[in-house]
């Protein structure tokens, strides 16, 4: 049995390269076998890759987040699409809208997005969606301008009916440790009217820690927990549940099982 994380922010668990490679260490232990590293900044992008893109068990996604509208750097645009040719990067992103935080304003973060879904295309990359209290503007983007390659709806927070209506796109959802926790009933219904062929896990770490390890600054080792968590409620076998994630993750990422 082994493990994808599909959403992981290394570059925040820890700043110090070493201890970056003890937190792979430890996922390796735990059996998560891949890891998505999701930039923060095209400054964090940099620096993690440097480091990491030798390691066996890390791929890359790179974008401009909407926390960064305001202020995503001169030639923000030929840097992603550079780095989009880069060896393991895999995906554009995190990407999308955040009317929650207010960044920058609306139409702003909408133009940001809507390039990065063109740059996407342009260069056959599947994207990563941030998405908070803005799921009706990006499923309205996203029916017009998904990028070929299909997109992930990151640390899905909508509802039942959302998850309908977006299965008509080239989607995935994928679900963190918040899964887990008793009062998220909008993604326990969810789960419900998902195949399973259309989810993926991350532990989106360092925050979303698995209500196991409450307490605790998460870890892409704490995969597993939400992964058994998934299984329970599907009254399924870990090990089958773990199986269809790691294909399911595989295809998004256009990586070999």
């Amino acid at each position: 049995m082994q493990f994808f994380d599909t959403h992981a922010h290394i570059g925040l668990i820890y700043d110090d390269p070493i201890e970056q490679l003890r937190v792979i260490h430890a996922a390796k232990q735990a059996q998560v076998n891949r890891i998505i590293s999701i930039c923060n900044s095209l400054h964090d992008f940099e620096t993690v890759y440097a480091t990491l893109k030798n390691t066996p068990e890390i791929y890359h996604a790179v974008g401009v987040s909407p926390s960064e509208v305001t202020s995503p750097g001169k030639d923000w645009g030929k840097i992603v699409e550079q780095s989009l040719k880069l060896p393991k990067v895999v995906a554009l992103g995190e990407i999308g809208l955040d009317y929650f935080k207010k960044y920058g304003d609306k139409r702003s973060q909408i133009e940001l997005f809507i390039t990065q879904l063109e740059i996407a295309q342009m260069a056959d990359k599947p994207v990563i969606i941030h998405n908070r209290e803005a799921g009706k503007d990006i499923l309205d983007i996203l029916s017009e301008r998904i990028p070929s390659a299909g997109a992930v709806f990151h640390c899905y927070s909508e509802d039942a009916a959302f998850a309908r209506k977006a299965l008509d796109l080239p989607v995935y959802f994928s679900f963190a440790g918040n899964l887990t926790y008793r009062n998220a009933r909008n993604l326990h219904e969810t789960i419900g009217v998902l195949p399973l062929d259309r989810i993926l896990v991350e532990s989106e770490s360092p925050f979303m820690v698995p209500a196991e390890f409450r307490g605790k600054r998460n870890m892409p080792a704490y995969v597993p927990s939400t992964v058994r968590f998934l299984a329970d409620m599907l009254e399924m076998d870990m090990e089958e549940v773990a199986d269809q994630l790691w294909k399911n993750s595989c295809a998004f990422f256009r990586l070999p099982e």
